[in-house]
């Protein structure tokens, strides 16, 4: 017979926190939200911490290299999706990383021949403002001079005048030679007030750019999650179909972490896609695995040597698996039973591999609910869909705004590897909608509202960190009656004004 558990699965709107001991230092400022994303051993460091426990899904509608460079700067990890090309994804990775390195290889560059209708058109696809003139036009060119906003007016000027005609030439430019440190090249950039400051080699060729902006960005922004070399940390999917193509090429491009993305994770395309990883990387290439529900499935993925692993199946928004194939669990549940398992595995292994929750985040306070039952970090589809940086369209639907948001399992999408049980490459049928949600502003903004209700939350349960929080929570099961009673109730409610004040 098949195995029944009789007891009902339970999503987290079906718990509530009960308040403990706060101290006097228990106020959100000393709240610490750092959490390991991979694996690491007893009394060792994680190869990579992030800094806020919140990572992006990997979708079409929600993880573009804006989003990465957006999320990283506030401390957590973007997972570029891998339903697109390798060149595509492998070109997203690459813009993350070197959005901000310190030392930047220039993306905007020109002839002295160009025109400045080449310069707007430029500005226009990459959004930078500063343009390097070499003399063939490239990255790594003889530089001759620099476009900024400062020098055209496109309002006074053919927009076929010469690039020659109105760069700042070479002779009027504070250049550093190959060698400079960063520290002396901000001190360069201070000393001469320069916004940007060329990096050349003795030929006089470009190799890079340092910024002001990223000198300032970094001092507005602690707690941005950058690698060894001050670039932002960025995370990219992969299938269990295409990996032997796809992973050198990420890896290539730099990404630091790889996720398999796929609706169940409980299967030997896991293990033969992290075998192949470990066999070529060893422990450098850092790879998440996924997704499973219950103790079983982490077990199996962690003796497979996943480095992180998500727990979750049929509880996104968007998602229908469970409506078509009848699978799933309720996410408070699932997420309960394999942490469990990965406390157990650490008492046995002495290898902690931590826990990502993977969808059923409604409200902020779920996030809460998810840290306290013992995720490690919580990957967001829905919510970061619904900001300027993640890559879709912002319509108006009868004077609201909203962003478009659609499964991978959509017709839109048709992401047939993440479904893919081996058989044909082709996705049968939808596991996902195409669907708005409403239009949210910045991730900055939105995000630190979030987490200060995260913060407040724990100063409540008299908890500073993570890990404290999961060892003093105390978790307790409410009734269809005691939801409803959880909000505003027996009162009519005054109209929010929606003037601007």
């Amino acid at each position: 017979m098949a195995i029944f558990i009789n007891e009902p699965s339970h999503t987290f709107n079906e718990y509530l926190l009960i308040p403990g001991y706060s101290s006097s230092e228990c106020v959100p400022a000393n709240v610490s939200l750092k959490t390991p994303l991979v694996k690491y051993k007893k009394g060792e460091e994680p190869a990579i911490t992030m800094n806020i426990p919140l990572v992006s899904a990997i979708m079409q509608s929600v993880s573009g290299d804006r989003l990465a460079v957006a999320l990283a700067t506030e401390g957590g990890v973007s997972f570029i999706y891998g339903s697109q090309t390798i060149e595509d994804e492998a070109a997203m990775v690459k813009r993350a990383k070197s959005y901000k390195a310190g030392f930047v290889t220039s993306d905007s560059n020109v002839s002295p021949d160009a025109t400045m209708a080449d310069v707007v058109a430029l500005k226009e696809a990459t959004g930078h403002s500063t343009v390097a003139v070499t003399d063939d036009g490239t990255a790594n060119g003889r530089l001759v001079g620099i476009v900024t906003g400062r020098d055209y007016r496109v309002s006074r000027m053919d927009p076929e005048t010469k690039v020659s005609e109105f760069m700042t030439p070479l002779e009027k430019l504070v250049c550093a030679k190959e060698g400079t440190t960063l520290k002396e090249a901000n001190d360069i950039i201070w000393d001469n007030k320069l916004n940007s400051l060329p990096i050349v080699n003795e030929e006089g060729r470009l190799l890079y750019f340092v910024f002001r902006k990223d000198y300032d960005t970094h001092k507005q922004n602690p707690n941005e999650l950058l690698d060894a070399s001050k670039r932002y940390v960025v995370g990219a999917g992969i299938n269990t179909r295409d990996y032997a193509e796809r992973v050198p090429a990420l890896v290539e491009a730099g990404a630091d972490v790889l996720c398999i993305d796929s609706s169940e994770g409980f299967s030997e395309w896991q293990k033969l896609t992290i075998d192949w990883i470990r066999e070529r990387y060893g422990d450098s290439v850092k790879v998440g695995a996924g997704n499973v529900v219950d103790a079983d499935g982490f077990r199996f993925l962690a003796e497979s040597g996943a480095d992180f692993i998500k727990v979750g199946i049929g509880g996104g928004s968007i998602c229908i698996t469970r409506e078509t194939k009848g699978i799933g669990r309720g996410q408070a549940t699932a997420l309960i039973e394999v942490c469990k398992a990965r406390d157990e595995y650490f008492e046995e292994t002495g290898i902690y591999v931590p826990v990502c929750s993977d969808g059923g985040i409604v409200y902020d306070h779920h996030l809460t609910l998810a840290l306290a039952m013992g995720a490690d970090f919580i990957m967001l589809g829905r919510y970061f869909a619904r900001f300027d940086e993640s890559p879709t369209n912002k319509v108006n639907i009868n004077g609201t705004y909203y962003k478009e948001y659609w499964g991978e399992g959509s017709n839109r999408a048709r992401n047939w590897q993440r479904y893919d049980l081996g058989g044909d490459k082709k996705l049968s049928f939808e596991e996902g909608v195409d669907s708005y949600v409403p239009y949210a502003g910045t991730l900055k903004d939105n995000v630190a509202l979030s987490l200060s209700k995260v913060k407040s939350t724990m100063c409540n349960c008299g908890a500073l960190t993570i890990p404290e929080l999961q060892k003093k929570a105390k978790l307790t099961l409410v009734s269809a009656t005691s939801i409803i009673e959880g909000g505003a109730h027996d009162v009519i409610q005054k109209e929010k004004s929606t003037a601007i004040k």
